[in-house]
């Protein structure tokens, strides 16, 4: 068979590799022209986030290759506003990659500020959240589920229809307005699809109908549910991020903290690794993403209470360490996990907003 010669490397694309064989020699090369560019500059990484702070540790430690953080606080505008001066000036805080939510991805896409790159690991990662071409993808996750202030609720809620449960009146929150919040829209969804409707406005539409049920039964709370109202039993069982969820029950002794995902009805929202298309660092920017992608770097995310993109590839390999499975929610709760395209997320927010004030008048504030 004749080979196929691929381009691996920078923009010049010094080297080219044969498709057979292509994994071990692009890692041999990629590591060494990495290494002779010596960094790689990232953005919006704070080390309490999703275990951050040991990925990039992981990665110097394993290629000896210094990591110059910038900005860990910025949003994901602030990381393409970055990208689009570094076009015209790469200094030394130019981003070679970034972490930024899915609905920011195609945005920056179609403006031409990502460059394309297929990780090794490229087919275990989920079409639904990635790039075809490899522009973005998928790098982990949270799911829509219920936060438990357990030394207040005895009998811990298991699916949506529960939280109906005259148990629970009084007792149910979202974390802000689905009209404003992109998290209680996400759970305003989730309920929807567990209703049994169909993506996009019925799920949306549905939700809202859920909630309108809930709030008859006197059961929704309507103020925000944080850390604070929960742990002072003004709001006992909130909804929201897993990994919101997770982090608040390590940081908290008293009260006992349960996290249930849900039977049915379960959302994702992956954030998405890119690299720059000006990237100072290409080969650097590169290796980065391997790291991330590769078993070492996916089980990092999942220690800091964040589902990485792989996650059901590393289930089925039998990957995932048993003292790390202890602390997270049973990995079978993930495994009908939904990722809603923008579209539908879109047209379920549109439906949300038209609806939420007749069918459940109460606002969130």
């Amino acid at each position: 068979m004749q080979a196929k010669w691929i381009c691996v490397l920078s923009v010049s694309c010094p080297i080219m590799l044969a498709a057979t064989g292509m994994a071990a020699a692009q890692s041999y090369e990629l590591i060494q022209a990495a290494k002779e560019e010596g960094t790689v500059t990232t953005i919006a990484l704070p080390h309490d986030w999703c275990g951050y702070g040991d990925v990039i540790q992981g990665f110097k430690h394993k290629y000896g290759i210094a990591v110059h953080e910038t900005k860990p606080e910025a949003s994901s505008a602030e990381q393409l506003d970055a990208i689009r001066a570094s076009a015209e000036n790469a200094g030394s805080d130019a981003p070679d990659v970034i972490d930024i939510g899915l609905s920011f991805a195609p945005v920056a896409q179609k403006e031409g500020l990502l460059q394309p790159f297929k990780v090794g690991t490229w087919d275990s990662i989920p079409s639904a959240v990635k790039d075809p071409d490899g522009n973005w993808y998928g790098d982990y996750y949270g799911v829509i589920a219920f936060e438990v202030n357990a030394d207040l609720v005895k009998t811990l809620p298991e699916d949506w229809s529960d939280l109906l449960g005259e148990e629970y009146k009084g007792a149910v929150a979202l974390t802000g307005d689905p009209r404003a919040s992109a998290q209680a829209a996400q759970s305003v969804y989730a309920a929807g699809l567990a209703a049994g409707a169909e993506a996009g406005a019925a799920a949306g539409k549905a939700g809202v109908g859920f909630f309108g049920d809930l709030n008859a039964a006197g059961n929704f709370v309507p103020d925000p549910g944080n850390i604070t109202s929960l742990t002072e039993g003004k709001t006992p069982i909130v909804i929201g991020w897993d990994y919101v969820a997770l982090a608040d029950r390590d940081s908290v002794e008293e009260p006992k903290i349960e996290v249930i995902v849900p039977q049915s009805g379960i959302v994702a929202r992956p954030y998405v690794q890119a690299i720059n298309a000006h990237a100072p660092h290409p080969n650097a920017a590169k290796l980065w993403m391997e790291y991330l992608y590769s078993d070492d770097g996916q089980l990092a995310w999942l220690k800091g209470n964040c589902h990485p993109i792989r996650f059901e590839a590393l289930v089925e390999e039998g990957k995932i360490p048993q003292d790390v499975a202890d602390r997270l929610p049973p990995s079978e709760a993930y495994a009908d996990v939904v990722f809603p395209s923008l579209e539908d997320q879109g047209a379920a927010n549109a439906a949300i907003a038209e609806e939420w004030d007749k069918t459940v008048g109460a606002g969130v504030n």
